[in-house]
């Protein structure tokens, strides 16, 4: 019940759009491999990854589920993810814990968006494709194979092709067998395309394969074919029908013998320090070596209390290991290590290097948290993934005053378990606003908070969160002098302020010569300037995108102080900012909508009519437009809501952010003449 040896480990991570049937394929497979006696099934709700009784209802995954089988000597570990476009964040997070990223494709839906996004994403892994439902009745694998290649590059290529009647797969790696036939191409040139890609990647191999021509076996196309992964030089697809099973254990075979094991995937990428200073560490599976270990997922149980997943870098782990957290000072001990089969969770002795295990019950843990047993490894971090930022906005108001505390707790939990989840304070509205991916993706929030706290809230849109810029370099000079009696307060401060690109946030310099400005008063210069920034010139929105330089100023031996050079600061940064032409910017949304043809027009006049603009449109299957536009979030509210009305529920949308865009002169106005009313 547990792996012996590093080689032996297989990790996955299943990725795709939402409806790609991953959740249907890992029962397929734990089935297949005797992990479980019958495959479950999402319309009854009983799979193994989909035990939460909110995924059941909604018949979706909402977060990541870790699953193990044993296949011909391999231990596969198998992580099933959501794959709503809302949820990305929870199945991101799961790349550092894997070599191997499977993105599943619906053969009948073919490409789309949620495919893009996790094969851009599993850049650095080893990629795997397996297309889905090959059994569905308006699945073309031929077009879709054809699409792949186009879309992803000629690296895509097929280690087993579908049969004619799709009743079954033909391998065209292991034993190929160029007589049977297949829905497309044959498996002789198949076979012939991937040696051919992988001997590229060894001279010798190539020499006699070309020169000699000698037939290669499997086993010496393996370390050409593991670099090949490694590279990006070869993404192999594979065909499957989990629901009919055909397919099925040809994969558990690729899984098994073609994909990397710990040793053989790309290394992750550690680094000791932060900022500038931080530098790249590299860790040997070495199970006599220091541990480390990184927390790649957690979640809080109303029973089993806070559960940790994590996956084992370096070291081996035991219920006696002492670890410590990050750099804290105290250990703790792994006294309950346990492997998961999705909700079931059974003890196990040993984690090996590339092993994913459980702890429970260590409230020190968080999302990202590095385990280790040495102080030699303090400061260690891994570079966690690019999540896509927060875009939707809701204002909470718990409706018993009481519950504020509860509520505050439990968005910390739920943060830590959703890297896309963001929580704020709007000192403007005086409101507490969680942010994520989507209306979905708060709803999702809003039902846990009710479900797993017993929370009644109440929930408003947030202000839109405008900035504030300027256009060109403008200088200002302000003396802040206060004479009353004793000690008074004096400070001057010049300075300049500097345009900067779209979201180059704030730069700061110092120009001041002679000691005008004391060396122990920058501080206080600095704080003012972000205080000022923060509040805002125009209409109370904090200032972004520009530079702000320092260049001279006055003190008084007696009179100045810390206060004295702040108010200084803030007012001559208020005065720059206003003689630079200053504008107000609102956050703009990309989005991808997918409808059926006869409701484009309507599509495309709503998102006109909310200040949008269309940038594309592509065809992904028959029947079928993705509209791309870009709409500033204040236009946003309610479209969900109303693309459900103009295509019956038939549709799907991506929001992504946009940057930020100025302001019509109108609304600018309006904004305006608002703050100063408040």
């Amino acid at each position: 019940m547990t792996p012996n040896s590093v080689h032996d480990i297989r990790n996955l991570s299943l990725l795709g759009h939402t409806g790609s049937g991953k959740t249907t394929l890992l029962e397929a497979l734990l089935a297949a491999a005797g992990a479980i006696t019958s495959s479950g099934s999402v319309e009854r709700g009983d799979t193994v990854s989909d035990h939460d009784p909110q995924e059941k209802a909604m018949g979706h995954s909402l977060s990541a589920t870790l699953t193990h089988l044993e296949w011909a000597g391999h231990w596969i570990n198998l992580l099933d993810t959501p794959g709503m476009p809302d949820l990305a964040g929870r199945a991101l997070a799961t790349l550092p814990a894997v070599e191997t990223a499977v993105i599943v494709i619906n053969a009948a839906a073919g490409i789309e968006s949620g495919t893009r996004r996790m094969m851009s994403a599993a850049k650095g892994k080893c990629r795997l494709i397996v297309v889905n439902k090959i059994d569905a009745a308006s699945a073309d694998c031929a077009a879709l194979s054809d699409a792949i290649v186009a879309e992803f590059g000629r690296v895509c290529l097929p280690v087993n092709l579908p049969a004619a009647d799709g009743s079954k797969v033909v391998d065209c790696f292991f034993a190929p067998d160029a007589s049977t036939a297949t829905a497309f191409s044959n498996a002789g040139t198949a076979h012939d395309a991937i040696v051919d890609q992988v001997v590229e990647l060894d001279e010798e191999l190539m020499a006699r394969y070309l020169e000699q021509g000698d037939s290669l076996d499997p086993e010496q196309l393996h370390a050409p074919f593991e670099q090949a992964l490694r590279d990006g030089h070869l993404i192999p697809v594979c065909f499957v029908s989990a629901r009919t099973g055909a397919g099925i254990p040809e994969l558990l075979d690729i899984l098994g013998r073609l994909m990397p094991d710990p040793t053989e995937g790309n290394p992750p990428a550690f680094l000791k320090g932060e900022g500038p200073n931080a530098v790249p560490v590299v860790l040997s599976p070495d199970p006599d070596r220091h541990v480390v270990a990184h927390v790649f997922q957690i979640s809080n149980d109303p029973y089993r209390g806070k559960m940790a997943l994590f996956r084992v870098h370096q070291g081996q782990i035991t219920p006696n290991s002492a670890l410590f957290v990050g750099d804290a000072r105290k250990s703790f001990k792994a006294a309950h290590l346990l492997r998961l089969q999705g909700r079931n969770a059974v003890e196990t002795p040993l984690a090996v290097p590339g092993d994913l295990c459980a702890v429970s019950r260590v409230d020190e843990l968080h999302r990202d948290a590095v385990l280790h047993d040495s102080h030699d490894e303090d400061h260690f971090h891994l570079v966690a993934p690019t999540y896509p930022p927060p875009v939707f906005g809701l204002a909470l108001i718990t409706r018993k005053p009481a519950d504020e505390h509860k509520l505050a707790e439990a968005l910390v939990r739920l943060t830590d378990e959703d890297p896309c989840l963001e929580v704020s304070y709007d000192t403007r509205g005086r409101q507490t606003v969680v942010r994520g991916l989507g209306e979905q993706h708060l709803k999702i929030v809003l039902d846990q908070l009710s479900s797993r706290w017993n929370l009644e809230l109440d929930t408003a849109s947030p202000a839109i969160p405008y900035r504030e810029t300027i256009s060109v370099t403008a200088e200002a000079r302000y003396r802040h002098k206060k004479q009353s009696g004793g000690a008074g307060q004096f400070g001057e401060v010049a300075l300049r302020v500097e345009p900067l690109g779209r979201g180059e946030g704030l730069q700061l310099a110092d120009e001041v010569k002679g000691g005008a400005i004391p060396t122990h008063f920058m501080p206080a210069v600095e704080k003012g300037v972000r205080q000022a920034l923060t509040e805002g010139a125009l209409a109370g929105y904090p200032i972004h995108d520009l530079r702000v330089i320092v260049t001279d100023g006055k003190h008084h031996a007696v009179d100045s102080n810390e206060i004295s050079f702040v108010t200084a600061a803030r007012h001559a940064l208020l005065e720059a900012v206003l003689a630079a032409r200053p504008q107000i910017l609102e956050p703009m949304l990309e989005i991808t909508v997918k409808v059926a043809d006869d409701r484009f027009g309507e599509v495309s006049a709503e998102l006109a009519g909310r200040r949008g603009h269309l940038t594309a449109t592509d065809s992904p299957a028959s029947g079928w437009t993705m509209i791309s536009a870009r709409v500033p979030m204040a236009g946003m509210e309610g479209f969900e809501a109303r693309l459900k009305a103009i295509c019956a529920g038939e549709s799907e949308f991506v929001i992504a952010a946009g940057g930020h865009e100025v302001v019509a002169g109108e609304m600018q106005a309006q904004l305006r003449r608002e703050h100063a009313g408040q």
